[in-house]
């Protein structure tokens, strides 16, 4: 078993809406998308950021990408026009939960890494669009 951060099973983008803030979670193939469902959980992301969220986390599925669309409610302490925060508009919060920490098993990790090099191999490609 190994310690790796989720930004090695899953790429992430978030936003926000007022005071609540969103992350899309999209995993890099099937079985990180399996893990990341398994690990990513309401508890341990109210966990990993402390008292910058202060409501419900909400999770929701799409297994049809491969992905999770994670809602922090009472987030960004009152949204961007009342936020003294820095990133008041949450922007940062996807690439802050990529560095969540999680045990797995060193063959999980290496499949990942395997998987990464191939999306970025395949969208390096100029041509890999004409076919869409």
């Amino acid at each position: 078993m190994v310690d790796a951060q989720i930004k090695e099973f899953a790429f992430a983008r978030s936003g926000d809406k007022g005071d609540i803030s969103n992350i899309g979670l999209l995993a890099k193939n099937d079985e990180c998308y399996e893990l990341i469902k398994k690990e990513i959980t309401s508890g341990r992301i109210k966990n990993h950021f402390g008292k910058m969220v202060k409501g419900e986390v909400n999770i929701y599925e799409m297994p049809n990408i491969n992905a999770l669309q994670i809602v922090m409610h009472n987030a960004l302490g009152g949204g961007a026009t009342k936020t003294l925060r820095y990133d008041q508009t949450g922007k940062s919060m996807g690439q802050a939960l990529l560095k969540m920490s999680i045990t797995v098993e060193k063959l999980v990790l290496e499949r990942a890494k395997k998987a990464e090099e191939e999306i970025y191999k395949k969208y390096s490609n100029p041509d890999w669009g004409e076919n869409l």
